[in-house]
């Protein structure tokens, strides 16, 4: 398994992973040309995509979406809710209905519902034998019952997207600051670190923080807040890095 985080902001969200059947984009933001060139630039033809999971329908992860499938059409993953309120893919014919699990030969992906306010928000574990991806952005809180199955993977990609005293010291407007601080709304630094330090076991080997605010985040306040929560639940992990909004990642091969 391969992956790759193309982009991972609020103007665009993009993750490539790879298996060895399966070519998947994990949602679409940004714009074509630019999941185009991130491609290309890690030696991925774009016409091999052949999954593209959605996990909700803000701007900022489907803006790409209906310009690459003219281009090339994938299989268009999302829940039944969801693919109702997206007109531009009624007519499309390459659309796979998601509920908790969807099986592509090789590969088994869990979606797990998300506490966001979009419709049918989702997040997503990408299994492939004995390695593992999970993605949670998006969401105020990751529930409980999903933990056993979150427990030990390989690489988490987790939202960390705010600094609570930046947040409410910045120039958000108060219904905004409510909006993110809510149960519906983004995981902060501090609950970034407090969920890696239940999840993050012996098989783990790389976390990307994800979804950083330009505006309530910094990277290096993203990093010292988890490091210091992983350190305070005793959990002695230094493999974390933040994903940006406008470079690639690392390729991670698993």
């Amino acid at each position: 398994m391969r992956v790759c985080v193309l982009a991972s902001g609020s103007k665009g969200n993009s993750t490539y992973i790879e298996t060895k059947n399966h070519h998947i984009l994990l949602d679409m933001g940004k714009n074509k040309k630019y999941i185009v060139d991130s491609l290309k630039s890690i030696g991925v033809d774009p016409k091999n995509i052949d999954i593209i999971l959605i996990s909700h329908l803000h701007n900022d992860h489907i803006s790409a979406l209906e310009t690459f499938i003219k281009s090339y059409p994938a299989t268009v993953c999302m829940p039944q809710d969801m693919f109702a309120s997206l007109d531009s893919l009624q007519n499309y014919e390459h659309i796979k209905i998601y509920d908790d699990e969807m099986d592509f030969d090789d590969v088994k992906i869990y979606a797990l519902k998300s506490s966001h306010d979009a419709i049918a928000s989702h997040n997503f574990i990408v299994e492939e034998g004995s390695t593992s991806v999970v993605q949670i952005t998006d969401t105020g809180y990751i529930k409980s019952k999903y933990f056993n199955l979150l427990k030990n993977r390989d690489v988490y990609l987790l939202e960390s997207n705010h600094d609570v005293e930046m947040l409410q010291h910045g120039p958000y407007p108060d219904w905004l600051k409510k909006r993110v601080l809510s149960d519906e709304g983004h995981l902060s630094n501090q609950a970034a670190g407090f969920y890696l330090s239940k999840l993050i076991g012996d098989k783990t080997k790389k976390v990307y923080l994800m979804h950083l605010s330009e505006v309530n985040n910094k990277p290096e306040i993203a990093l010292k807040t988890v490091k210091d929560s992983l350190k305070e639940y005793d959990v002695n992990f230094k493999e974390i890095k933040c994903a940006t909004q406008n470079e690639i990642s690392e390729v991670i091969t698993l």
